[in-house]
Parts: C-alpha cells; sequence; structure tokens
C-alpha cells in the first residue's frame, strides 16, 4: 500500500476513534506503540511507523498531524484527508 488513507469508526453517528494508515507491506505488523501527545504510533520491528491512532478525535489538527508525519519522514496530508472526523 503505497499511499496513508484514514479508516474512522464511528459510535451512534459520531467518529469514535480513527487510524491513519502510512505507507506498508499487506504483512506489516505493529512490533511496538509510541504515545506522542495525543497520538499512538505503530512501528514495525525495524523502528519504521505504520500508522497513527487518533484515540480521541475532537479537535484533530492537520497541522499536529503533520508536525508529527514530518517527524516520522512521512508525506504530509492534506487537512481534507482528516475531514471524515468533524463530518457527523
Amino acid at each position: 500500500m503505497g499511499k496513508s488513507y484514514l479508516e474512522v469508526t464511528y459510535r451512534h453517528g459520531k467518529p469514535f476513534a480513527a487510524y491513519l494508515y502510512l505507507p506498508r507491506s499487506a504483512n506489516d505488523r505493529s512490533a511496538r506503540t509510541e504515545r506522542r501527545g495525543s497520538f499512538l504510533i505503530d512501528y514495525r520491528s525495524d523502528g519504521r511507523a505504520i500508522g497513527i491512532e487518533f484515540t480521541s478525535v475532537t479537535g484533530v489538527d492537520a497541522a499536529a498531524v503533520n508536525h508529527v508525519l514530518k517527524d516520522l519522514d512521512q508525506e504530509a496530508v492534506a487537512a481534507t484527508d482528516l475531514a471524515p472526523l468533524t463530518a457527523a
């Protein structure tokens, strides 16, 4: 999977949690998780980040997400990529 994509879990019609899948292979699995602010970042055993979990979807800021992505040497996301978090 060569591009990032967002998966949102809804409860009672409102976003409850979300996960931003980073570019990865189909067989990639998380070996460890690190908290960075309000985000949980999953890493492979070789240290490469493979995803970001948003445990609170209220007030997710694209600038904050992109700051973390920059630190992880990943491509930035557009604010519209995170729009489903505020859709409901």
